[in-house]
């Protein structure tokens, strides 16, 4: 019998708020990501934003990403062969490890003065989606990443 491990979750959820370094306040507008997942060659998933820890690759079939109404979902296929595919693994099984981050470049924002003493308020509305992560410390706490076991046989 073979294992297989699936991580999955959202990487991003649309509508949440997260504050960016005490300067601004940032969220993600539903739709967001429609552009450069139908344009964009190919998006790695790696751990902690460190790029060479590669934990899967959409044009390898180890990463799938859609968005939904929610977010940007994903579901990751580790190679528990891997030193990199044994820790996402073991610390997303844990729960050590339980949410995600990504970076982008922005393509098209608005911002919100704020009102009072509220900071600034930006709101992406299409980006260029570089990579996906997994990691301790998400800017955006909403994110989740959860592991799946399922034993199947060869």
């Amino acid at each position: 019998m073979a294992d297989s491990n699936t991580i999955s979750g959202y990487v991003a959820r649309f509508g949440d708020i997260t504050n960016v370094g005490g300067d601004f306040r940032e969220r993600l507008a539903p739709g967001c990501f429609t552009r450069t997942l139908r344009e964009m060659p190919d998006v790695v998933m790696i751990l902690d934003h460190d790029s060479g820890r590669v934990l899967g690759r959409v044009s390898a079939g180890s990463l799938q990403l859609r968005e939904d109404s929610v977010g940007l979902h994903f579901t990751l296929y580790p190679d528990p062969t891997t030193p990199e595919g044994q820790t996402a693994i073991g610390t997303v099984a844990r729960q050590d490890v339980k949410g995600c981050s990504f970076s982008f470049s922005a393509r098209s924002e608005s911002w919100d003065d704020g009102a009072g003493d509220q900071l600034p308020l930006r709101t992406i509305e299409d980006l260029d989606l570089w990579e996906c992560t997994l990691t301790a410390f998400p800017q955006y706490e909403t994110t989740s990443a959860k592991l799946k076991r399922s034993s199947k046989q060869d």
